[in-house]
């Protein structure tokens, strides 16, 4: 506790800690708040209690066994997180992906926006006392994991966007049940909007709350729909397009104000562009193979094994000894439903990196945090919060 003195009297300032267990801070977050009376006065974000060392672990690991350890990183992306980690393995070994492989790429990367999206309309909501959007958001984001399950056998960290294309291709009948769901899709988006964006209570939790201006949220670092609700149109699939996404029709939202409700207000119509490209995706998926026909990146083909004795050493080398990019570095930056996520390689020419870095969204996005809750009231820290979005796995890795 400490003491401030002003002219008329001495103030007593409290010193608080919120989490690390608090239900609305999305992970293991520590706050340390400085109180006077119910302002809050300075707000430290205590991080590590999710430090799992998963940089280095890295370094153990061949680059395909490196998929599975980035589905842990953002548990809401991580087929955003395959990608990003693919594109930076293929970039350095200077391989093409089949187009094929290219648009389904595109579609799971938007369904996985959509699917994080979906936690986030619902758990800011709950945070904020509604309890309804949850269900009804949680209802269609259960539908994408189906949907994940169907295609990889595993719901959440499928590992299935891998260095060279895809673990195998989407079978048809699943691409229907997709497609029926993203003509579903706008209908949903616009009952979540009637239960939120009109409603009093949730604006007045939410405007002029958590105000971030452009010019900060810039200094900062900050990315992804926390800086497009301070109405600075970054977007990487435009800015830096991967994937083909040039190729695509869809708009970049920005708000106006930069609080809370416009950083809602971001991800609401960002939802409505992931089923505008998840849509153009399936109708412009082309034939053919899913998988590179680089042998230094993909094993054979499972019927050359049976028969050519230099397919099964191939396929023995690849998967025991690992891709062995050239030597020297890359760093591919994709937009997660967070902001900017790349993964940062370093190869010496073996079986195993040298160095992966990520950049992760929520650590730049977390900086913000003491901006846009000092000088506020200790009852808005939870709604920026949950405007943030973070993901701890990532932000402590």
């Amino acid at each position: 506790m400490a003491t401030t003195t002003d002219a008329a009297e001495p103030r007593e300032l409290l010193t608080v800690n919120m989490g690390p267990q608090h239900p609305s801070t999305h992970g293991v977050l520590r706050l340390e708040l400085t109180l006077d009376g119910e302002v809050v006065v300075k707000c430290r974000p205590v991080i590590g209690y999710l430090h799992t060392g998963i940089e280095k672990t890295f370094e153990a690991k061949t680059y395909v066994q490196g998929v599975v350890l980035t589905d842990r990183m953002d548990y809401l992306n991580p087929l955003g997180n395959n990608l990003a980690y693919a594109l930076s393995i293929e970039k350095l070994m200077s391989c093409d992906i089949p187009p094929r492989a290219t648009v389904l790429r595109v579609l799971l990367a938007e369904l996985t926006r959509l699917a994080s999206h979906l936690m986030f309309v619902g758990s800011v909501a709950l945070d904020l006392g509604a309890s309804s959007p949850f269900l009804y958001c949680w209802r269609e984001r259960e539908k994408i994991l189906d949907f994940f399950e169907g295609i990889s056998g595993v719901r959440m960290m499928t590992s299935f966007i891998r260095p060279g294309g895809l673990a195998r291709d989407i079978e048809p009948p699943l691409l229907a049940q997709i497609s029926t769901f993203i003509d579903a899709m706008p209908a949903y988006i616009d009952s979540y909007e009637g239960l939120l964006t009109g409603n009093p209570i949730f604006r007045e939790r939410t405007e002029g709350i958590g105000l971030l201006p452009a010019d900060e949220a810039l200094a900062l670092g900050v990315t992804g729909p926390a800086l497009r609700g301070s109405g600075v149109a970054l977007d990487i699939r435009k800015a830096n397009p991967y994937c083909g996404y040039e190729t695509y029709d869809f708009d970049v939202p920005t708000g106006t104000v930069g609080d809370c409700f416009d950083r809602y207000l971001v991800r609401v119509a960002e939802m409505r562009e992931s089923v505008k490209l998840c849509r153009q995706t399936l109708d412009s998926l082309p034939s053919g193979a899913v998988q590179t026909s680089d042998r230094k990146v993909m094993p054979p083909p499972r019927a050359e094994l049976a028969k050519s004795m230099e397919a099964v050493i191939h396929h023995f080398k690849l998967w025991t000894e690992g891709i062995r990019p050239p030597a020297g570095e890359a760093y591919v930056g994709v937009e997660s439903p967070r902001g900017e996520l790349g993964f940062y390689i370093v190869s010496d020419g073996t079986g195993r990196p040298i160095r992966v870095h990520e950049r992760a969204p929520s650590f730049a996005n977390l900086q913000a945090l003491p901006r846009i809750t000092e000088g506020g009231v200790v009852a808005d820290v939870v709604a920026c919060i949950a405007s943030l979005d973070p993901i701890m796995g990532e932000v402590d890795r």
